[in-house]
Parts: C-alpha cells; sequence; structure tokens
C-alpha cells in the first residue's frame, strides 16, 4: 500500500475539483487500478460498520438491508482465524486475521485511549464497536487477502469466467431500455460483449455512475451538455456523494525498532524482516503499519461512535507522497458521518478523461465542529504519559488549545480516508436520488445492476472494504433467485 498509493502504479490517482472547505486545495483520491480494485491496494483494515448504519438504510425504505438481514452475508464471505461466534464466519473466501508482529507501541497507544476514557473492546465488530483495539485485518498467511485473492485467483479455471485486463469499459449497451451487453477498449480497439441475462457494474464511486452517464443514463440535462443521447433521466446519477474526511498528526521518535522509517536501521531491519517472510510467512512487513484504533463518540448524546482514530506505526504525509526521513509514529482521525454532500460529473464524453469529482468537504459546518473536537482527543492520546520517553516533535506543530491553529492545519492537510460512496444511491422509487432499487437494479433499464459502494445510501461508520464485499455477496443471491423466478416463468410459459 505505501509503495502504491502516492504513485500511479494500480492507481487511478484520481484528484479532485479545488475545495473551498480545505483552502482551496484539491484531494486526492486513490483508487485502485488492478483486479480487486482498492481492495488490492488498501491498508487490509476489516470494519463493518455499525449496526445503526444498516438499520438506518432500512428505515430509508430499502427492505432488506437492515443490520439483521446483512449480517449473514458478513458472516458468508468471511473466514475469520480468531473469533468464531454469532457475529462472524468461517469457511468464507474472505480470510480475516489478527495482527501479527505488530509494534509494541500500539500497547501505549491503547492504553493512552484508556486513560483518555475509553475501555478496550474484545470486537469492534462484534457487540460493541465503541472501544480501543488492534485491527482486525483481510491479511492469509503472511499476505493480503483482496476481493480478487478472496473470489478470482481460487477459479481462474474455470471455463465459464474470462478476465480481460489492460481494458477500459467505454459504456453499457442499451437497446429497448434492456442492458445487452458492454463495449470496452484493449490495445487501441473496441471489443462489444453480449449478456444473456444481466449486465452488472462494480465501478466503484467514480467508474460506476461515469459509466451509467456514458451510456445515457444519468441528469438529462449535463448528458446533453456533454453531447451524450439520454436513455433514461436519472437525477441521482453522481450524486450524493459522501466520503470520510480525515486529518493526521505525526510525532518523530528516536525508535526504530518499533516503527517504519527511512534510516539505515530501519532499512536493515526490512530485509531481516523479507527473509523472515520468505523463510516462514512471519516479521515485520507482515504488518499492516495501521494496527490499532478507536471508535468514539463526540458527545455523550449521540447514539453510537462518529469518529475513528487509526494509529500507524510510521509517519504519515500527504497520502506518503512527502518523503519524510527519520521514524515516527502517526494517528489519523475521520469523521465517520460526514453531513456534507457532493457530486461526481462528467468533463467530458471521453471514458478516458477524468472525472470531475467534487466531494464538497466542511461544506457542513458541523463537519467542522465535529472534527475538531476529534481532533483535540487526538492530540491529547498522542501526547498523554505512555507515550513519555519516546515522542519527538510533531511533524506539523499545533500546540494544544489552539483551536484556531487546529483548525487551520485541518483545513491546510486534511484529505480523504479513500471511502466515497453513494453516487448510484440505493432507494424507494419516489427519492428523486435514487438509482437503483433495494435488489440493485437501475431504475428504468431492465437487466442492469450496481454492485459496489456507490449503492450505499450513506456513509456506514467504518472502512467500507468489508460493506461492498457484503453487498457483492448479497447481490449474488439476489441474481441467482431472480434468474431461478425467471427460468421457473418460462417453464411454465412453455408447458402451459
Amino acid at each position: 500500500m505505501a509503495a502504491m498509493l502516492p504513485t500511479k502504479i494500480n492507481n487511478w490517482a484520481f484528484e479532485t475539483i479545488p475545495q473551498k472547505g480545505l483552502n482551496d486545495r484539491q484531494g486526492y483520491q486513490p483508487r485502485g487500478k488492478t483486479l480487486g480494485g482498492s481492495s488490492s491496494t488498501n491498508a487490509m483494515l476489516y470494519v463493518r460498520g455499525n449496526k445503526w448504519d444498516y438499520d438506518h438504510w432500512r428505515s430509508l425504505g430499502n427492505k432488506g438491508w437492515s443490520y439483521a438481514d446483512v449480517l449473514p452475508y458478513f458472516k458468508k464471505a468471511e473466514h475469520n482465524e480468531a473469533i468464531d461466534d454469532e457475529f462472524h464466519g468461517q469457511g468464507g473466501p474472505l480470510n480475516v486475521s489478527n495482527a501479527t508482529d505488530a509494534s509494541t507501541l500500539n500497547n501505549k497507544f491503547i492504553e493512552s485511549c484508556e486513560m483518555n476514557g475509553v475501555p478496550v473492546t474484545a470486537d469492534y465488530n462484534g457487540k460493541q464497536q465503541e472501544g480501543a483495539f488492534m485491527y482486525q485485518r483481510t491479511v492469509i498467511n503472511g499476505e493480503r487477502c483482496s476481493a480478487a485473492k478472496a473470489y478470482l485467483t481460487p477459479i481462474m479455471e474455470r471455463s465459464n469466467l474470462t478476465i480481460y485486463t489492460h481494458a477500459l469499459t467505454e459504456k453499457v449497451v442499451i437497446k429497448n431500455n434492456k442492458a445487452t451487453g458492454v463495449r470496452f477498449k484493449q490495445q487501441g480497439k473496441s471489443i462489444e460483449i453480449g449478456a444473456n441475462k444481466e449486465v452488472v457494474l462494480s465501478g466503484g464511486a467514480f467508474g460506476s455512475p461515469q459509466l451509467l452517464m456514458l451510456s445515457g443514463i444519468g441528469p438529462a440535462d449535463h448528458l446533453k451538455e456533454k453531447g451524450i443521447d439520454v436513455i433514461k433521466d436519472l437525477p441521482g446519477v453522481g450524486q450524493n456523494l459522501q466520503d470520510h474526511i480525515d486529518y493526521v498528526q505525526t510525532f518523530k521518535t528516536d525508535n526504530t525498532s518499533d516503527t517504519f522509517g527511512l534510516s539505515i536501521k530501519g532499512s536493515v531491519k526490512i530485509l531481516q524482516s523479507m527473509l523472515q517472510w520468505k523463510k516462514h510467512r512471519t516479521g515485520k512487513i507482515t504488518s499492516t503499519i495501521a494496527e490499532s484504533g478507536e471508535f468514539f463518540k463526540s458527545s455523550d448524546e449521540i447514539e453510537m461512535p462518529d469518529l475513528q482514530l487509526v494509529w500507524i506505526a510510521g509517519i504519515v504525509d500527504d497520502h506518503a507522497r512527502k518523503v519524510n526521513f527519520g521514524h515516527g509514529y502517526s494517528c489519523h482521525i475521520t469523521l465517520l458521518r460526514p453531513e456534507s454532500v457532493g457530486e461526481v460529473k462528467l468533463d467530458t464524453s471521453n471514458p478516458e478523461d477524468a472525472l470531475l469529482i467534487d466531494p464538497n468537504f466542511f461544506n457542513h459546518p458541523n463537519d467542522m465542529a465535529v472534527l475538531l473536537e476529534g481532533a483535540k482527543r487526538m492530540q491529547k492520546i498522542l501526547t498523554d504519559k505512555p507515550f513519555d520517553g519516546i515522542r519527538g516533535d510533531m511533524l506539523y506543530n499545533v500546540e494544544e488549545g489552539d483551536d484556531v491553529a487546529l483548525e487551520e492545519d485541518i483545513r491546510n492537510r486534511a484529505d480523504t480516508q479513500y471511502h466515497p460512496i453513494g453516487t448510484c444511491k440505493m432507494g424507494a422509487k419516489d427519492d428523486v436520488l435514487a438509482v437503483v432499487d433495494n435488489e440493485l437494479r437501475v431504475y428504468g433499464i431492465d437487466s442492469l445492476r450496481v454492485v459496489d459502494a456507490s449503492i450505499m445510501p450513506s456513509l456506514i461508520g467504518g472502512n467500507t472494504n468489508a460493506p461492498c464485499i457484503m453487498i457483492g455477496e448479497k447481490a449474488a443471491d439476489m441474481i441467482r433467485a431472480g434468474s431461478i423466478v425467471k427460468e421457473t416463468e418460462e417453464a411454465v410459459s412453455e408447458c402451459c
């Protein structure tokens, strides 16, 4: 992840339009450009969100999406090496494991969290999300367990599976308001493939709305402006963009044994760890670097945690795009349920051109107020007694208690936590921004579904990889059920 995030290695490396709430900076939006998508480039943290999130989806009119409805699909997808109870699954394709060879400094972080009023939670994906913990990870045998590793690698030889790589999808082919296939470009040549039953889009919060709009499905005025023939006027396509805004504080340290960093000692330890991994599949390089965290409430008045901490055993600066020599440790504070909402639009009708991405960060004043409180708490945790003796200078110094300086630093450096969602919103037919129904079928177009984070009506309280895989599992059952019903209807029609 650290190598791919700041580069275009397997990374679309999108940028937002200038963000007023970020002092007119352009935000950075890395997205996976390989099999497995962003699950092949992310930090491998296994986080489901809060029970409240899914019950909220159901309250918005999305039948079948309550926590009780989705929990079986989280369990179906999962093979948890450490936990076997009513909240976790065994035997699923996605391997989930506890941290190995983690930094001992995680203990200091968790101790400091406890000193600041939040207890340890045994399983933040189980009964109680709130608390401090070591992250569960999508890791197997010392390697990343991406969606591709879990679901594609074991079935590569199947005769009914064809994988095209180095290919760019150009549009969905639609005839008589029915999706009949897709057109993509590979090695400069456009290729069209037909669909016997359905077309499923899984391009993510940016790719899926882009493909719908390029195919003539979206806000009519916007499509006409870009010279695209309108097949279905769906105003919600590209709207409802939500993302987790995130702020990082970093401290330097002389501790080279328990942190990652650019130093002679650090390089020697990494080389030793690589040899250890080759022999035993263990060692420091099996760390996710993002190792411990905390979910907590900004106020006792709210029902569920609205802030998340991610402690990092290394220096984090501008998505690792700024190089800092030496060692340190960092912590992210993430606003889990921002009230600011943005949009995604086409810049041109060329599928190779970048989108106009506008998360609209800090447009709603409540977002800064809540994140500011979280950042103050994070700084208190990082400067409390457990870190005495190892804590060096702050990378971007902000004096504790100076809220004005802290807010300015947030506006100068905060950015995405890589969780864009919502641009093909799932909702009831009378919801003007709904793009898909509760079975993820695109309104007004037959045989077309969207299955990815773009269908989420609202952000969940945590990382989005595990929920996306849950959505995929649930959609697979919906597609199978639909096929069985259709085949039964056809059989009845033929015989009667």
